[in-house]
Formats: C-alpha cells, sequence, structure tokens
C-alpha cells in the first residue's frame, strides 16, 4: 500500500517508495507505477501533478478532478510550491551551505541523463545546508528553486559531491555508499488552490 498523508475531494498526498516510476513508462515491464497504484488503492480518478524520479522517495501530490489538475499544475508552474529534499552526499563540501545556478538540458547521446549546459540549458537554481558531516559523506537539505530533470542530482555532482547511490551519476565510493538513491522529498507546501488553506506535509527520509 502508498502510504497517504492527506485527501479531500481534490488532491492526495502520498509517500513515494523509492525505486517506483511515477508514471508507466515503455514496455511491458513498466507499467507499475505510482499513478496505477494511487488509483487502484482508492482514489480512481488520481492523476499526476508531477513526478518524482523513480530512485527518489518522498512526498507527491495527485489530482482528483481535472479542475484540481489545471490548479495544482498552476501552482507548480508558477512555483508556488514550496519543496524541501534531505540527501546524503559524498565526501563534504568546504562551504555549508550555497546556491547552485547551472542550466541544465538532456545529455541526447545518454538519455534519460541530464547535463550542464551553459549555451543551451534551461535555468535551474538550487539552495543547499549541511545538517550533518559525517565520516564518508555529508547529510544535506536542498530546496529546489525550479524543477528541472534530475536537478538535484546533477548539482550535486557539479558541486564534486554526488549523491550517494546515484546509479546516474556516482560513481566508485560514491556510488558505493549505498544500495538505493539516498534522495527523499521530505517536504511540500502550499496553499490550497480551492480552500485556500496553507498546508504543509513532512515525510521523514528513512536513511
Amino acid at each position: 500500500m502508498i502510504p497517504v498523508l492527506f485527501s479531500d475531494d481534490h488532491l492526495v498526498i502520498i509517500n513515494k517508495p523509492h525505486d517506483l516510476l511515477s508514471v508507466p513508462g515503455k514496455g511491458p515491464d513498466k507499467q507499475d507505477c505510482l499513478g496505477r497504484r494511487v488509483q487502484a488503492e482508492g482514489h480512481p480518478t488520481a492523476r499526476i501533478v508531477h513526478r518524482l524520479d523513480y530512485a527518489t522517495s518522498g512526498l507527491m501530490m495527485l489530482a482528483l478532478t481535472a479542475e484540481s489538475l489545471v490548479e495544482l499544475s498552476r501552482l507548480f508552474q508558477t512555483r508556488q510550491v514550496s519543496k524541501r529534499y534531505h540527501a546524503i552526499i559524498s565526501g563534504t563540501p568546504i562551504e555549508d551551505n550555497g546556491i547552485i545556478e547551472e542550466p541544465l538540458r538532456c545529455d541526447w547521446e545518454r538519455r534519460p541523463l541530464q547535463m550542464v549546459d551553459h549555451e543551451k540549458g534551461k535555468s535551474a537554481l538550487t539552495r543547499w545546508e549541511i545538517i550533518e558531516k559525517m565520516e564518508e559523506s555529508t547529510r544535506v537539505l536542498l530546496y529546489p528553486e525550479t524543477g528541472r530533470s534530475h536537478q538535484l542530482r546533477v548539482h550535486m555532482q557539479w558541486l564534486g559531491h554526488p549523491i550517494a547511490g546515484d546509479r546516474f551519476y556516482a560513481e566508485g565510493e560514491a556510488l558505493a555508499l549505498s544500495e538505493r538513491l539516498l534522495l527523499h522529498a521530505e517536504e511540500l507546501s502550499f496553499t490550497h488552490p480551492f480552500t485556500q488553506e496553507p498546508l504543509s506535509f513532512t515525510a521523514k527520509a528513512p536513511f
């Protein structure tokens, strides 16, 4: 069962497990996904508003009506949804916090991987801060201001400290730190578009 944190007539907030697609992929082996599981588990009209990577766990919002899909999508498009991620990265950055503004685009020869490109990339901004320094890794909070594909993963790689267990962007010791990607969507905050109630949800990182 997919853990449900909140639901009403308009939307549902769930906690996605890691290594699960948000939407169906191509091929019969990629039909199991978060959207279909939520539909089968009591919310048959649920529609995906935004996505988390297959390897990422954490909070996701799904719309329950066509009208709410439009309104919730607008919240994301106009950056009215506040997101906080919890991650463990390899090594320890020199600074305790920072801002990464590196434009991103698809690495077409290695799809679905993304890459930094100052000429053709789309603007991307991530704020980060250290919350715990460990022997071979560091626990950080990540605040994406934009929602580019693989943004947090590529930005941490660019910083020189890829996320532990990242099968796309980590190598060697960084990859060996964990069997799963240590990235979790921990907090989601927004104003309900129909009730105007400020809502904030938290799901503690499972690592």
